[in-house]
């Protein structure tokens, strides 16, 4: 019996139903979450140090605000105290230097020098300090012991007069600034920082099964695909683990701080101090680089599409407007409501969208591709 000649249709084998590729769906989503339950569970040896990088940030830009707050306040205080004709304590360079690069913050308060030199036995400033050298901070000869409150007996005798705001004297307390409270984030439910140490460790799990989960996902893709296409499902994804991690590293080191940053500058402008909480701030911190991680795959995806014949680079020319509104839309949905982030996340998926045609441009389909 003579052998049947081979079949030169390439696409016998590609026929799929629509049932079959709702159950191959249904694999790849099953196997990504046994790989993201797998990467969760290895995830929970990070999750004290995954939270501890993410509020770096944060802590960073609250330095940042108090620091320059700090200044301002003290430059405040010096036109007021030279419009009473009236010495202040430190210089404004004192203050900046010990601020900006020493990283110490002072809170200013007023008392009554009577009190403060019969309770503690301190010498404020404008009653007789021994030099001036000793009230600036960090000097060799500010007193390095605080004094012993030593309570008296007798009550001391006190003018009968009633007190003004001209009998106050200001009072710098100065600390270092990783000892401030106003420098961390704030948990308000007993449940909080647990919630906040799951999610870290499911986030922590998805970096470290995205491997997984991005070869179960361009699988779903390759089985609809004709089998000459199939094999750039195993040259994309190198590429698109990399675009992920690329994306994720972006919004923390470079979208970050400028959000930050741009928020911060209402609270000066308004006069209101920012006390972080730990949920907000880790929920946004945590999700938002999974979101720029996802969104870097474009100039792929693209290329993907050009490479299987369904676009090609004079439909991504031409319809170029229309792709980046439709990218700025999904950036808005995507970020909080700042137009930072939003613009932050738009323009690199714009300048992506441009790359992604010069690869289509530079690396075209070969000749007889449905030949191959």
């Amino acid at each position: 019996m003579a052998e049947s000649p081979p079949s030169e249709d390439l696409f016998a084998d590609s026929t799929m139903t629509f049932g079959e590729h709702l159950e191959e769906l249904r694999h790849c989503l099953v196997r990504s979450l046994l790989a993201l339950l797998v990467g969760t569970m290895g995830g929970l040896a990070f999750s004290d140090w995954v939270v501890q990088v993410v509020n770096g940030p944060l802590e960073q830009s609250l330095q940042g605000y108090y620091q320059s707050a700090a200044v301002v306040q003290y430059e405040a205080f010096l036109r007021e105290r030279e419009a009473k004709e009236q010495t202040a304590p430190y210089t404004l360079s004192q203050v900046e230097d010990f601020v900006d690069r020493q990283h110490y913050i002072y809170r200013m308060y007023f008392v009554h020098p009577a009190a403060v030199r019969t309770e503690l036995g301190l010498n404020v400033f404008g009653q007789e300090p021994k030099t001036r050298e000793s009230l600036v901070p960090g000097s060799k000869t500010a007193p390095k012991e605080p004094a012993t409150i030593t309570p008296s007996t007798e009550m001391p005798a006190v003018e009968k007069k009633p007190l003004s705001a001209g009998d106050l004297v200001p009072l710098f307390v100065w600390r270092p600034m990783d000892d401030d409270e106003r420098m961390s984030v704030k948990s308000l439910s007993p449940t909080e920082a647990f919630m906040i140490w799951l999610k870290a460790a499911v986030v922590s799990g998805f970096v470290l099964a995205s491997p997984v989960i991005f070869y179960f996902i361009w699988s779903f893709v390759a089985a609809g695909l004709y089998p000459h296409e199939k094999r750039y499902v195993h040259i994309f994804l190198p590429f698109s683990i990399g675009l992920f991690l690329s994306g994720a590293l972006f919004c923390f080191f470079g979208v970050f701080p400028t959000i930050l940053k741009f928020l911060f500058a209402f609270n000066a402008d308004l006069g209101i101090d920012p006390d972080p909480r730990i949920s907000e701030w880790l929920s946004f911190a945590i999700f938002l680089p999974l979101g720029f991680g996802l969104s870097f795959q474009l100039p792929l995806v693209m290329l993907f599409l050009e490479r299987i014949g369904i676009l090609n680079v004079q439909v991504y020319l031409g319809k170029w407007r229309m792709a980046v509104l439709v990218i700025f839309v999904i950036s808005m949905m995507l970020t909080p409501a700042d137009p930072i982030s939003m613009l932050a996340m738009a323009m690199p998926l714009s300048g992506l969208y441009f790359l992604g045609i010069l690869l289509c441009h530079y690396f075209p389909r070969r000749k007889g591709f449905l030949e191959e």
